[in-house]
């Protein structure tokens, strides 16, 4: 058996700062002193529990304008859907919890800020008794007969 002569070789080196080290103010200011270039950019919600992203419909209701902007419901439905409610004597509340909506809904669906949704509207027109889609808008809502 050969032995393989081994020498021992010492290596002393200063280990640089750590990534979070680094990124400290005061080693910031320091390597700025020393004159040295930086780089630095900062993350969009970096270290925020981000889960809600923002939506392409949220996005164009934020930059709503003239030309862009989401269909709402007219002035004459939310008139029809008002009669209709005062012809039964309910009140916005009382309609709302009929649905299973919030009252605010039926607020803004009254004034016209509400943006149109099909089963909202099915189910206000079957609450009230009264058409608020198409030409026959206002009319008394047509019974079907129930399947056997």
């Amino acid at each position: 058996m050969a032995e393989s002569d081994w020498d021992t070789v010492t290596v002393l080196r200063k280990k640089g700062p750590t990534a979070a080290q680094a990124k400290s103010k005061q080693a910031i200011t320091a390597a700025q002193r020393r004159g040295e270039d930086l780089e630095t950019s900062k993350k969009w919600s970096a270290g925020q529990n981000k889960q809600h992203l923002v939506t392409k419909n949220t996005a164009k209701l934020d930059r709503e304008t003239e030309e862009l902007h989401h269909e709402r419901v007219t002035l004459e439905v939310g008139k029809v859907i008002q009669q209709g409610r005062q012809e039964k004597g309910l009140t916005q509340k009382d309609l709302a919890t009929k649905i299973n909506e919030k009252p605010q809904v039926i607020g803004d669906y009254e004034c016209g800020r509400a943006i149109p949704n099909n089963q909202v509207m099915c189910k206000i027109e079957r609450a009230i008794g009264l058409k608020l889609r198409g030409k026959d808008m206002g009319q008394p809502l047509e019974a079907k007969p129930k399947k056997k």
